[in-house]
């Protein structure tokens, strides 16, 4: 088994791990000389070009994408599409939004190329407990990429799943962001207000420690939670902002696309933009409103 990757960040460096520690030939590229560096082991070759990686294993070839969603990933595609043969398969498993998914396929298949997305969950913790991985292809193209899921995923059986066709996996992992930006919201205000009910002096990190076993509300974001509530004093030294990073605007998107009412998820993301202070202004007319009407007083940075 070989695959050429194309992207060793936090994400794909680890994958590219994974690969080859599961006895797959990895052919890697990355623009940083560093992060190329980084992750020399066996069955990883690091390559300085897309054609030293293109060239470095046969055709029919797998080129995994793991890049930025956006212009990186659009370019990138544009760069290798002349350089691909026939019967290549392009797959990306980057956050991308299905809309672009759906575009770049056909422009793939116009130019001779196969086309899959895998949707990859797991973070930074998936070199040691392998990733979800949830594919968008046809039957042909999936069953060429399953053996090197199964490497990626925690087992053969458990973690991977075809999706549907292409677009699918990114749908998928879509909707498993929206889920996830609910499910946070949700552990962070449940704790925010045992926090602030001062007068019980709650051991808010041994409530959090209880929930983990037996539990309904029991979960790896619980998990990750409970960790950090046994130090509250880096909680403290945090800024108050929470980045977004795409796929919960996506899934909003999908949701008023179908009409499929998503509040949790909406609202979610709303609180985001909020951390962010791109709710500033609206409060700030808020507040002189009610000065206008009820004379209230308002508060002067």
């Amino acid at each position: 088994m070989q695959i050429i990757l194309l992207g060793l960040g936090r994400m794909g460096a680890n994958m590219a791990r994974r690969w080859a520690r599961g006895g797959v030939k990895v052919a890697a590229f990355d623009v940083s000389e560093e992060t190329r560096a980084s992750v020399a082991e066996a069955n990883i070759t690091t390559v300085e070009t897309h054609d030293a990686a293109l060239a470095a294993m046969p055709t029919p070839r797998i080129v995994w994408m793991m890049l930025p969603a956006g212009e990186i990933t659009e370019s990138t595609i544009d760069a290798l599409l002349p350089r691909l043969a026939k019967g290549d398969l392009l797959v990306d498993g980057g956050n991308a939004n299905y809309k672009d998914t759906l575009r770049r396929a056909a422009k793939a298949n116009a130019a001779g190329v196969e086309y899959a997305d895998v949707g990859v969950s797991g973070g930074v913790w998936g070199l040691q407990n392998g990733y979800c991985v949830m594919a968008g292809a046809s039957e042909a193209n999936y069953a060429r990429l399953q053996p090197y899921l199964e490497v990626l995923a925690p087992s053969k059986t458990e973690g991977i799943v075809h999706a549907g066709k292409v677009g699918a996996g990114h749908f998928a992992k879509m909707v498993h962001n929206g889920i996830e930006y609910g499910m946070m919201q949700a552990l962070a205000e449940g704790f925010a207000l045992m926090e602030a009910k001062k007068d019980f002096a709650m051991p808010i990190d041994e409530i959090a420690k209880a929930w983990r076993s037996g539990s309904v509300v029991r979960s790896w974001l619980l998990d990750l939670t409970a960790d950090a509530l046994k130090k509250p004093d880096d909680i403290a030294a945090i800024a108050p902002y929470v980045s977004d990073s795409g796929e919960g605007r996506w899934a909003v998107e999908a949701m008023v696309d179908l009409g499929v009412p998503a509040p949790v998820t909406a609202l979610a993301l709303t609180t985001r933009f909020a951390t962010q202070g791109k709710g500033d202004y609206a409060a700030k007319l808020l507040a002189q409103m009610r000065a206008g009407f009820g004379g209230h007083a308002v508060k002067k940075v």
